[in-house]
């Protein structure tokens, strides 16, 4: 159970095992056991219908969404007064579980490989102009096989384009960008944050500061500093250039990020003493070269 929804596992007239997603938003919608349909009160019928009506079109975009690195919807249906999403089972374990485990001792070269398999299917959601808003190491899954899939798009109810309502989006603290707790605009640049907050808790075990916090008082050590000779200098500044605050100083897509993360390990000048200067050109300075 989570604040917007319930995942059931379930299994098809075949026997294959499938995860079902219900909308069930539990600061709107009330039940009791054994009933099917949720209760619903008069003041919160308008923000549940139109809630229902993200989660429907959600599932009908991410029904269109076919990559490896995102989880596979194959079907989603309106019944009991609410409405279902039927996606792909995967079987592994969460990026998160992966460093809880292995704490300490996660090599960059995995990181870097996990990531940027990762922004390709992030890539594809931005392409089909929605935005996940919820990143974060517990909702990337690394198959059996080591390959990761993006999960649980609960957060995305927001969409590229600026003609439609606004409900009030979930994040998870340590991982959303400030944006997402100011209301200003959101945008692929959004993610971007949570995945340089998702990479530096692969680092530290745990999430960064929260980034409304860090707009008042910032206390999140650099990476470049944290883990100066533990990491390449060119690593290390990617996670920072991700984590700034101002959206306009961070990759503004997948495509930029991802580009630096593929490079291999590579020799850099220290980093200056006020490191925060120019970290983005200096970053895309390197980005030319290749």
């Amino acid at each position: 159970m989570g604040g917007f929804s319930i995942v059931y596992l379930a299994y098809d007239q075949d026997g294959t095992p499938v995860a079902i997603k219900e909308y069930l938003p539990n600061s709107l919608a009330l039940r009791t056991d054994g009933e099917l349909v949720p209760q619903v009160s008069e003041e919160h019928q308008s923000a549940f219908r139109y809630g229902m009506k993200c989660f429907f079109e959600e599932g009908r975009a991410l029904a269109r969404l076919v990559h490896p690195n995102v989880v596979r919807v194959l079907n989603f249906f309106r019944a009991n007064g609410t409405v279902y999403m039927v996606m792909q089972f995967e079987r592994g374990r969460t990026l998160h579980d992966y460093v809880q485990k292995n704490r300490g001792n996660i090599r960059e070269r995995f990181i870097r490989g996990v990531f940027t398999r990762m922004l390709n299917g992030l890539r594809e959601v931005h392409s089909h102009k929605l935005l996940h808003l919820d990143i974060k190491p517990s909702n990337i899954y690394l198959r059996n096989d080591g390959t990761p899939v993006l999960l649980d798009f609960g957060a995305a109810r927001q969409t590229l384009m600026t003609d439609t309502p606004i409900l009030k989006p979930m994040y998870t603290p340590g991982f959303a960008s400030p944006e997402q707790f100011t209301h200003k605009e959101l945008g692929p640049w959004s993610d971007v944050y949570s995945v340089g907050a998702s990479m530096y808790a692969c680092l530290a075990g745990v999430a960064p500061q929260r980034s409304d916090e860090r707009l008042n008082n910032d206390t999140v050590i650099p990476a470049l500093k944290a883990w100066e000779g533990q990491y390449s200098p060119h690593f290390l500044a990617t996670i920072d250039w991700c984590l700034q605050l101002d959206p306009l100083k961070r990759p503004q897509s997948c495509f930029a990020l991802q580009k630096v993360l593929a490079q291999r390990h590579r020799e850099t000048p220290p980093p200056p003493k006020n490191w925060l200067e120019g970290l983005g050109s200096r970053l895309k300075t390197m980005i030319g070269r290749t």
